[in-house]
């Protein structure tokens, strides 16, 4: 009765079977094309072009694609700028040493806790507490013990440690330590970064590590291989898809960070990432094509990043 009752409706239908299939299919699909369009394509396609038109924030209201004086200025400014390209090596730099620093981090706090020992799941929960905490939170607290004038850091470096004045840790740019010049701001912004998503790091290795047959390691001990043999051997190769994947979301992430950063210094101390130019250059100056103009080069930056990743990827399968 139901074959003869789907062999009418099959009939009256002016579609094959095929066409349905892939009517359903498209229609499934659907939501998808169309959340991607609205969250992804359109602003993507908005900020393009905001970077080629001429106009502040004060003319958005009346802008059609009719009215737009369409423009190089705005790129143009923004690469012959010197703000910019300051930006630029100051993000380069906070990118690369807070995603060194994750990762070395993440990965060492994972190894040294890979054995049981007594208070481990404690000792675990403790480190991921930065990862939990509302980055307001966070950043409230670092503000509050780097205080020049109540922190406990300078507190006990005045104290203890006899430094003669205390030091503003976030609104100073460098500081002079024997023949080196650090980037006290800088480096506390990237501190903050390490402290805060290394946890992230310690999770994704934490559970690759579980899935290490511990049988490599008896038969290499056997062996006589030592720690350091069985470290080197056998469990770091093991890690080194997830560490490769931790390392491009990790720069990515810190490439556009711009919450950190501003919560601690606002930019000031030689802070000023290029996610912080885009938000001035925006707020402060009001201009959105300029603003446009930052964002469009950070995406070109990461998209060659993420292609020349992906292709060398490609080639290390491929031998």
């Amino acid at each position: 009765m139901s074959d003869a009752r789907s062999t009418r409706v099959a009939r009256g239908s002016r579609l094959s079977r095929g066409q349905r299939a892939n009517l359903h299919g498209y229609l499934l699909s659907a939501p998808s094309y169309l959340t991607i369009t609205l969250v992804i394509l359109i602003p993507f396609c908005a900020v393009v072009v905001f970077a080629f038109a001429e106009f502040r924030l004060i003319d958005v209201s009346q802008m059609s694609l009719g009215t737009i004086d369409w423009s190089l200025a705005n790129m143009s400014g923004a690469l012959q700028s010197g703000r910019f390209w300051s930006a630029l090596g100051t993000t380069a730099a906070y990118a690369v040493f807070t995603t060194i620093g994750v990762i070395v981090g993440g990965v060492t706090v994972a190894l040294a806790m890979r054995k049981p020992f007594r208070g481990q799941h404690v000792v675990r929960a403790l480190f991921l507490v930065p990862y939990v905490l509302p980055v307001i939170a966070a950043a409230t607290i670092w503000r509050t013990m780097l205080n020049p004038q109540y922190g406990i850091v300078n507190a006990f470096g005045t104290s203890v440690l006899g430094w003669e004045a205390p030091i503003a840790f976030l609104t100073t740019r460098s500081a002079e330590l024997g023949s080196l010049s650090i980037p006290v701001a800088l480096t506390m912004v990237i501190l903050f970064e390490i402290w805060k998503s290394a946890p992230f790091t310690f999770l994704f290795v934490t559970a690759r590590l579980q899935n290490v047959p511990a049988e490599l390691e008896d038969a290499a001990a056997i062996d006589g291989a030592n720690a350091r043999q069985r470290l080197t051997h056998i469990v770091l190769p093991q890690l080194r898809t997830v560490v490769m994947v931790l390392v491009l979301l990790r720069f990515i992430w810190s490439f556009q960070n711009f919450n950190d950063i501003y919560l601690l210094t606002q930019g000031a101390g030689g802070t000023e990432v290029m996610a912080v130019q885009v938000f001035k250059q925006l707020t402060v100056r009001a201009d959105v094509g300029s603003a446009a103009a930052y964002g469009l080069c950070m995406t070109a930056i990461l998209a060659v990043f993420g292609i020349a990743w992906a292709l060398t990827n490609r080639r290390k399968e491929a031998l």
